[in-house]
């Protein structure tokens, strides 16, 4: 859809689809509506979810369409952003509502909903001097991140250390959070008022150019007078010349044209139809011709060719046309088509080698809970982790995506090298929660939040430096579905099975300790045996699932690899320099 229709289109649908979702769920819970069945609760839901996707689309590719010699460095922001989004809302929520918690969902209906239709318009393609250097205004909008974050991560810490805060510090902290993204827009105003200053500028200068006198006036004013005029005829004679030059390479065109229609159809049946066709050419090549009737009977030789060769043998047309399909393969860099980049031997690579990233990442993130219940840790230390996951996983989004652009702009080091060494990395996290120590859950937070964050903005920039920015809202959310994909994978089949074997093992023995010693009273720490309800403690339970996963992580890495020898040439050269041709494309589509 965002490739055929613009941003605010995108935009509009993602709010229609946020607000009907959130609010009927809203009604079903607090029973306003009649009860739903399971199929309609769940049709709520996931009109709900993918209203995420059409406004990150809408924005993200907007974003990096706008600015593709800053790919990297815009993907970390928007993506950042999309994980601090969410502490910002509980944040607004609670300056609102308190510590109330009845009204969540609807809130969830109407405040993002509210968001997107009053600045959708301000989400469009723009005409951008990409010479001109936009890190500063970046770097502006990094730091309001980082002060956010921080922040939010002194908001978090106070409310979980503290069972009650009064409503004046909850409306403190929402008063706090919205001047914080407010002054987003006060650095993009900014860029904005330079920008056009800048334009009217170079108008002004261009205005002068134009008003300096021709190289000629340096002459006496009669040869100048002499040269204008020699000037104008020579250019009338050339357009004369250019002229009859056009026509008579149309006419040995058409002629050449019927001849060869001529020669193929002559082993076949001929009738009155190819005699008058001869005709059509001669008369054609003699130069008494009808255009129209040229062209038409050009194309009917070649139509008759055609249907020659399609009776001699339609298997050999379709091996040749697929032949020539792939010798007009594009280069790497060039705009493919959806088909060539999902045929793509690069985007398998980068597929299968992210799944097993994220799916291992997203097995720690959504276990959390269970990982700090099983080692032993209080509900205050598991929150704090689950904050860490959070706070860090925006840090990784902003410094792999300036990270990585600084890396290839100074040193020419391809963004497949920094994904690469991304999913290396985050099987040490997987390997502290495989082997636990004292403490190490803390560190485990910290590296799986990092990895998983930072796996984003390289990913996405590969794909759009590799398969061009034509299709690449469609592409953006192709390589997306690596995180169902791989969560399935690792998190339901791997960490989720095994769990459950161990947590049925520890179950088990303690009904045959139980059985064999009768005077044993079930003590109330012990994990409840109830099938249903059965929980696993000890350093055990998710040893043998994040082993697996520590080993996935790394297989990850080593198949994007492979794409880093693939790679090694195409990003030893500047991949951006037809980027900088005169004033680049034409975009098609404008919506300003």
């Amino acid at each position: 859809m965002n490739e055929v229709t613009p941003p605010w289109m995108v935009l509009s649908v993602g709010a229609a689809l946020n607000l009907f979702g959130y609010l009927m769920i809203w009604l079903s819970v607090t029973h306003r509506v009649a009860v739903p069945s399971a199929g309609a609760v769940s049709f709520y839901m996931f009109a709900a979810a993918n209203s995420q996707t059409f406004v990150n689309t809408a924005v993200l590719v907007a974003c990096v369409k706008n600015f593709p010699l800053s790919r990297g460095i815009v993907l970390g922001l928007t993506k950042g952003c999309i994980g601090l989004s969410g502490a910002v809302f509980v944040q607004i929520y609670h300056a609102i509502y308190g510590q109330d918690t009845t009204d969540m969902i609807l809130f969830l209906a109407w405040l993002p909903s509210l968001i997107i239709l009053l600045f959708m318009f301000f989400i469009r393609r723009m005409d951008i001097d990409l010479k001109e250097n936009h890190d500063r205004h970046f770097f502006f909008l990094l730091y309001l991140a980082l002060a956010l974050a921080g922040f939010l991560t002194v908001a978090i810490i106070l409310e979980n250390a503290l069972s009650q805060l009064p409503t004046q510090a909850y409306k403190a902290f929402g008063a706090v959070a919205v001047v914080f993204v407010a002054a987003n827009a006060l650095v993009a105003i900014r860029a904005e008022c330079e920008r056009r200053t800048t334009s009217q500028n170079n108008v002004n200068v261009e205005a002068l150019e134009s008003e300096k006198p021709p190289n000629c006036m340096a002459l006496t004013a009669p040869t100048c007078m002499h040269s204008e005029e020699d000037m104008n005829r020579e250019s009338t004679m050339r357009s004369t010349v250019s002229d009859g030059d056009k026509k008579e390479a149309q006419m040995q065109s058409c002629s050449a044209s019927n001849e060869v229609g001529e020669r193929k159809s002559s082993g076949e049946s001929v009738g009155e139809q190819d005699g008058t066709e001869r005709n059509k050419g001669s008369s054609c090549a003699a130069g008494s011709y009808d255009e129209k009737e040229c062209h038409r009977s050009a194309s009917s030789s070649q139509v008759k060719m055609r249907c020659g060769e399609s009776g001699r043998g339609s298997s050999m047309g379709c091996v040749s046309r697929v032949r020539a399909y792939f010798k007009q393969w594009p280069e790497r860099g060039e705009d493919h088509s959806i088909p060539q980049a999902l045929l793509s031997l690069d985007m398998w690579i980068l597929f299968v080698s992210v799944t097993c990233g994220v799916g291992g990442s997203l097995a720690a993130v959504d276990n959390m809970g269970q990982i700090g219940e099983s080692l032993g840790y209080s509900k205050v230390s598991i929150s704090t982790c689950v904050s860490l996951i959070s706070i860090w996983n925006f840090l990784g989004r902003v410094a792999a995506g300036f990270g990585s652009e600084h890396l290839l702009r100074r040193y020419g080091v391809s963004r497949a090298l920094v994904l690469s060494f991304i999913l290396g990395f985050s099987s040490v996290g997987h390997l502290l929660i495989a082997f636990p120590g004292p403490g190490t859950l803390y560190a485990a937070s910290i590296l799986v939040g990092f990895c998983f964050g930072a796996m984003w903005p390289p990913l996405y920039a590969v794909i759009s430096e590799i398969f061009g920015l034509k299709y690449f809202a469609t592409l953006y959310n192709v390589v997306g579905s690596v995180s169902p994909l791989g969560s399935y994978l690792l998190n339901v089949k791997v960490a989720g099975h095994l769990y459950d074997h161990e947590a049925r093992r520890q179950a088990e023995k303690l009904l045959l300790m139980a059985a064999s010693t009768p005077s044993m009273a079930p003590s109330s720490k012990s994990p409840s045996i109830a099938p249903p309800d059965f929980t696993c403690y000890g350093t055990h339970c998710f040893r043998m699932a994040f082993s697996i996963i520590a080993i996935a992580s790394f297989a990850g890495c080593l198949i994007s690899l492979l794409l880093v020898i693939r790679t090694r040439k195409f990003y030893s050269q500047n991949i951006y320099a037809k980027l900088h041709a005169p004033q680049q494309q034409h975009h098609p589509h404008q919506y300003a």
